[in-house]
């Protein structure tokens, strides 16, 4: 992206920030305050992450770093990778049969008896009721910016792990 592109995209971001923050005002639940809460957290991370390739760029630009060309290129490919997970985060290793939940420690998804070995792994649920006026936000934030916005829970029903 050039310098206007990451400068337009900084400003959308502290524009959703804005209007995040002024609907977490509106929050009545506690599950409602912590979805507001992650996603402020998630802009946030993302605001810091462009101004860090605006600097980069005007190091590039002014030859004061050698290294600030392969630096800038690293933040601008971990930024096109950038998620906001708004609840839980499952990572599922499928050559060694184990997952994690939100960073924590991995699990085995084996099970076996009798009958034989089973395989199973928990899956993300997206959320919706829960989401209420945030939704839109959502929707908008990762259409403007091309950030996504995972807002999805674990559900271990039917997996033998917990």
């Amino acid at each position: 992206m050039t310098s206007d592109q990451n400068l337009a995209l900084y400003t959308k971001l502290s524009g959703f920030r804005l209007v995040v923050l002024a609907n977490r005002f509106g929050c009545d639940t506690d599950v409602s305050r912590k979805l507001h809460d992650r996603l402020l957290e998630g802009l946030e991370a993302a605001t810091g992450r462009i101004q860090t390739i605006m600097a980069l760029e005007r190091s590039v630009l002014a030859g004061d770093d050698e290294y600030a060309a392969y630096r800038l290129e690293g933040e601008t490919e971990i930024f096109g990778r950038l998620t906001i997970n708004l609840l839980d985060e499952l990572d599922i290793d499928f050559d060694t049969h184990e997952y994690r939940v939100n960073g924590g420690d991995w699990s085995i998804a084996f099970t076996a008896d009798y009958t034989g070995v089973d395989i199973d792994y928990p899956e993300l649920i997206a959320l919706t009721d829960e989401l209420g006026s945030l939704a839109p936000i959502i929707k908008d934030i990762t259409r403007e910016t091309g950030i996504a916005v995972n807002a999805s829970r674990v559900s271990y029903i039917g997996c033998t792990g917990s």
